[in-house]
C-alpha cells in the first residue's frame, strides 16, 4: 500500500458513498423516479474491480453507479441520468439501471439478472477472435448465479478458453433471500471451481480485491482461459428504495459495518503512517464540493425533449431491414 493508491482508493470509495447517499436523499424528495439500487457497504468492490481492470471491456449489473465512476465517468453525468435529464450519460432515457458509455467500454446495467453474462461471453469471444490482449470483466451477484444463463456462460466460456472474468458480488441476499435458502453452496467458487482457476477476496477489504483482479487480469491476458472470482461483500440499504430490508437483524448489520471499507482504509493508512487526520479531511472537503456541484448539474440541466422518446429506438445501420 502506498499513499498514492490509499488517496486513490480512499477519494473514489468516499465519492461513491457520498454520492449514493445524495441519490438516495433526492430519491425521497421527489427528483428520481424509477428503481434505485444502492452500492453503499459495497464500495470496496465496486473501486478494487475498476482499478485494477482498467483495459478491457466491463459488463454490470444495475447497481453500477460506483463502478461508473469508480471507471471515470462524471458523477455530474451519473447523477443527471438519475434525474432523467438530457445531460445523462444515456440522455436520461437509463435512469439508475443503465450507465451505458462505449468510450470507457462501460456496458453498464442490465436490468435482466444474469442478462449481461451470455453477451460478455460474446464479447470475449469477439476478442479472442481480433487478437485482443485486453479481456472482459463481468460482475454479477450472487442471485445471478442461479440462473441459467450463468452456467451456460461459465460453460462455454471454459470449453474455448475465453478472456474473461466472472466477478461474483455474494452479498449473500437475492433481494430478500438469503443465499442458503436457495443455494447448496454459500461459496460461490464452489459452482465454478470446475470450470476454470477460481479464487476468493475479501470484498470488505478494497486493496485485496484490487490484487486479486489484478492477478486475474494477467491469467486471462496471456490466454490461460476465463477466471472466477468471489468477493464476499455486504449492502448496508435494502435490494432497493422499495425494500426496507426488514430480513434482516439489526445485529447482522453492525457485525458488517464494522468491517466497513472507509473506515478501514482510512484506519489502515493512519497506522502505516501514509496519512494524517488532515489528509482525510481535505479528501472529505473535497468529495463534498464534487458531489454537490453533480447535484446542482443535475438540477438545472433541461429535461430531454418529447421527441427524444423516438431517438435510439433502432439501431440505424440496420434501419433498411426493418419491415
Amino acid at each position: 500500500m502506498t499513499r498514492a493508491r490509499v488517496e486513490k482508493f480512499y477519494y473514489l470509495m468516499k465519492l461513491g458513498r457520498e454520492f449514493e447517499l445524495k441519490a438516495k436523499e433526492h430519491y425521497m424528495l421527489g427528483d428520481i423516479a424509477g428503481f434505485l439500487h444502492l452500492d453503499i457497504g459495497q464500495e470496496a468492490v465496486s473501486v478494487g474491480t475498476m482499478q485494477a481492470f482498467d483495459k478491457g471491456d466491463v459488463f454490470t449489473h444495475y447497481r453500477e453507479h460506483v463502478l461508473a465512476i469508480a471507471r471515470g465517468m462524471d458523477p455530474k453525468i451519473v447523477m443527471a441520468e438519475l434525474f432523467g435529464k438530457k445531460t445523462g450519460v444515456s440522455k436520461g432515457k437509463g435512469g439508475s439501471m443503465h450507465l451505458f458509455d462505449p468510450k470507457l467500454d462501460f456496458y453498464g446495467g442490465d436490468a435482466i439478472v444474469a442478462g449481461h453474462l451470455p453477451i460478455a461471453v460474446g464479447c470475449a469471444y469477439a476478442r479472442k477472435l481480433q487478437g485482443e490482449k485486453a479481456g472482459v470483466f463481468a460482475i454479477f451477484g450472487d442471485g445471478a448465479s442461479n440462473a441459467g444463463a450463468f452456467f451456460e456462460s461459465i460453460n462455454i466460456a471454459s470449453a474455448w478458453k475465453l478472456p474473461i472474468m466472472f466477478f461474483a458480488e455474494n452479498n449473500y441476499y437475492a433481494i430478500g433471500t438469503h443465499i442458503s435458502w436457495v443455494s447448496p453452496f454459500v461459496d460461490l467458487k464452489e459452482k465454478a471451481k470446475n470450470y476454470m482457476l477460481s479464487f476468493e477476496c475479501d470484498g470488505m477489504d478494497v486493496c485485496d480485491v484490487y490484487n486479486t483482479v489484478t492477478k486475474a487480469k494477467e491469467i486471462i491476458e496471456n490466454g490461460l482461459g476465463p477466471v472466477f472470482i468471489e468477493a464476499k461483500t455486504y449492502r448496508y440499504e435494502g435490494h432497493s428504495m422499495s425494500d426496507a430490508g426488514k430480513y434482516r437483524s439489526e445485529e447482522e448489520l453492525e457485525i458488517f459495518k464494522r468491517k466497513d471499507p472507509i473506515e478501514n482504509l482510512k484506519k489502515k493508512a493512519l497506522e502505516l503512517d501514509l496519512a494524517d487526520e488532515k489528509y482525510f479531511r481535505e479528501l472529505d472537503a473535497k468529495v463534498e464540493y464534487v458531489i454537490n456541484k453533480a447535484v446542482e448539474f443535475a438540477k438545472n440541466s433541461p429535461e430531454p425533449e418529447i421527441e427524444e422518446a423516438l431517438e435510439d429506438v433502432f439501431c440505424k445501420e440496420c434501419e433498411n431491414v426493418i419491415p
